[in-house]
This record gives C-alpha cells, structure tokens and sequence, in this order.
C-alpha cells in the first residue's frame, strides 16, 4: 500500500493529500464500527503514518494544527461543567488523594521507563502521564519529548483503557455502548453559541501567539471557556464535523513525523510499553477499590474516576452508564490539571536524574 513514488510540484501534494484524506476515512469508518476509542484521531493518525514510513509523508501548516487545539481545548472544557468545582470542593481531600496516588503512581512508571532506558526521560514522562492523550502529545512537543512515542504509548493506553472500561460497565451494570447516527452528526446547531465558542478559540489563538506560550493554543481556549461556561455566559458549541475535522488534523500532525526507523524502535519498546500500561491499570483498579470503600461510591464510577486513560473516552463510557458522572469528571479534571501544571517540572526533574542518551532517529 502506498508504494507510489514520492514526486514533487502541486501535483504530487494533490495526489498525496487525496490518498491521505481516503485512507484517513476508510481506516475511521472501519474503527467506528468496531467502537474503538477516539477512532476519528487514530484512523487519521494511522493513515499519516503509513504515507511517512513509505516517504509520502504530507507536512501539515502549525496554523491549522494550532486551530485544531483550540477546539480540542474548548471540547475539553464541555466535558467540565460548572457542578465539577462543586463535587470537587465537597469531597476534596478524597479526590486529592485518589488523584495524587495515579499521578504519583505514573511518574515512577515513567522514571522506570527513562531510567533502564526504554524511553528518552521526558518522552517516558509524558507518555506514562494520565491526563486526556491528545493533550498529553501536545504537551510533550512544547517540553522536549518526541511526540511520535508519547503518542503511540498515550493511544495504546486510551485503546487498553477504554476497553476494559467499556467490558467493566458491560459486565458490572449491563450497559453498552451506542453508534453513532446521521442525528448525531448533524445535529441543530446554536449559531450564538457556535460564534462564542470559535471566538473563545480565537482569543486563545491570538493570546497564545503574543505572548509565545508554548501551550496557549489549547489550554488559554479550554480555561477561557471553563470560566465563561462557569459564570453562564458561554455555552460551548462544536459541531461534530468540526470535532471530527480538528481530531483528523492532530492525528495528521501527529502521524506526519512517523517514519521506518521510530517505527521500528517503537516495536522493539512495545513489550515494555504494554507492562507499564497494564501495571498501571492495574495499580489504578486497586486504588479504586480503596475508593469505593472509603467514599460508598460504587466500584464502577471509581474505577472510571482513577482510570488512567483519556478523559474524553471515560467521559463517553461514564455518559453511557448508570454511574456518578459528576463524580467520575471531577476526579478525572482534577488530575488533568494536576499534570498540566506539574508535568513540565516532573519531565524536566525525572530527565536531569537519569542517563541521557541521544535517540538515533531525527524528530
């Protein structure tokens, strides 16, 4: 499969961004029906990949890839309503601490990872951090680590995760999860709402350039739209297309700096980067059985509160149970920005304290 030879001029580029768009639609399509986990990223993702390894790689513009974060900012900030503070303030020494242990819990893992030397120190930082994955991969490219293994390592846990989630809420409550629907993708849409939210994102952008903030693109439109939404000025609209579009550019850029040789060092990491996950998940289900013991909460919303996976994907699988979702969402933004605001120290403290060595690919 794309075996074709690279070629130059506008004509090539046309020819590469058609396969490009194809690919990325048919991989999708086919992950969509399988109800994998963020499948309108990964499909994309995939289908950059497989132009990059075979040197058909298709160079995404930083503008669109900066607009796509703002709108992933804002989809993040929708899944933190205003009643999270509230869940947040009532019970938070027990919150504080169910987050501090994954977060904790983590790092070790990602020191391990740096530490005999199975990932470079910042990439087994941000690739063993448990916040929302795409925004782990940006945060990773702002502070040194090579987004290409985060992402592989972040996607990996998200797709593990998610579906020992989804297998959990199956067996414990017998709920299941839904497709999707032509209702679904073309909802009505708020126009007022849709120009608050863009203009949130637009401000954000703007911010972010001036002030040369290395992750402004997507945290000053999330925090901005937490702040509006939490004061009842904004209510954030994104339509499913363009939902759809910004993950298919992340997954794009993201996929774009993949080659033969990252490939092939990701495949020899992989038996150690699946025993991290697992020894994480593991350590996490164990924490929420403490959880649920200590709270009266039951089993299911703490193993979906302390999951380590993305939070967009334990929101939809909280959405599609009988759980507490406030519950669940409180926990989970809690520790999101608990990595946020100690990552980039915790990257740089990790990587000062074991032995560097130099990854034989260029990023």
């Amino acid at each position: 499969m794309f075996l074709m030879r690279p070629g130059s001029g506008s004509h090539a580029q046309a020819v590469r961004w058609a396969t490009l768009l194809a690919a990325s639609v048919a991989i999708s399509v086919v992950f969509e029906l399988v109800h994998l986990p963020a499948a309108l990223l990964l499909g994309p993702m995939l289908a950059a990949i497989l132009l990059g390894v075979n040197g058909r790689a298709v160079a995404m513009p930083r503008s669109a890839f900066m607009i796509a974060q703002g709108v992933v900012g804002t989809m993040m900030a929708r899944a933190m309503p205003p009643t999270v503070l509230g869940e947040i303030l009532s019970a938070w020494p027990v919150i504080l601490f169910g987050v501090a242990s994954v977060v904790v819990t983590a790092n070790v893992i990602g020191y391990v990872l740096a530490r005999f030397r199975v990932l470079p120190g910042t990439t087994a930082v941000w690739g063993a951090s448990p916040g929302a994955a795409t925004a782990m991969v940006i945060m990773a490219e702002a502070y040194g680590g090579d987004t290409r293994l985060v992402a592989v390592m972040q996607y990996l846990r998200v797709l593990i995760v998610a579906t020992m989630a989804s297998l959990a809420a199956r067996f414990y409550l017998g709920a299941t999860l839904t497709g999707g629907s032509a209702a679904d993708w073309f909802p009505p849409t708020h126009w007022a709402n849709l120009a608050g939210t863009l203009a949130v994102i637009a401000a954000g952008l703007v911010l972010s350039r001036i002030f040369r903030l290395t992750t402004g693109a997507m945290i000053l439109p999330m925090l901005f739209a937490i702040g509006l939404q939490g004061a009842g000025l904004l209510t954030v609209e994104l339509p499913p297309v363009l939902l759809a579009l910004s993950y298919a550019v992340c997954g794009w850029a993201i996929g774009s700096r993949f080659n033969r040789e990252i490939i092939a060092y990701a495949a020899r990491a992989l038996p150690t980067i699946l025993l991290a996950i697992l020894v994480l998940v593991a350590i996490c289900t164990v924490y929420a059985g403490v959880l649920s013991s200590v709270t009266g909460v039951d089993f299911l919303t703490a193993y979906l509160a302390t999951s380590p996976g993305g939070a967009d994907s334990v929101a939809i699988i909280a959405a599609s149970s009988n759980v507490d979702m406030s519950f669940v969402m409180a926990m989970q933004t809690m520790r999101f920005f608990m990595v946020l605001f100690t990552g980039p120290a915790t990257a740089r403290f990790i990587a000062g304290r074991v032995s560097r060595r130099d990854v034989p690919f260029d990023r």
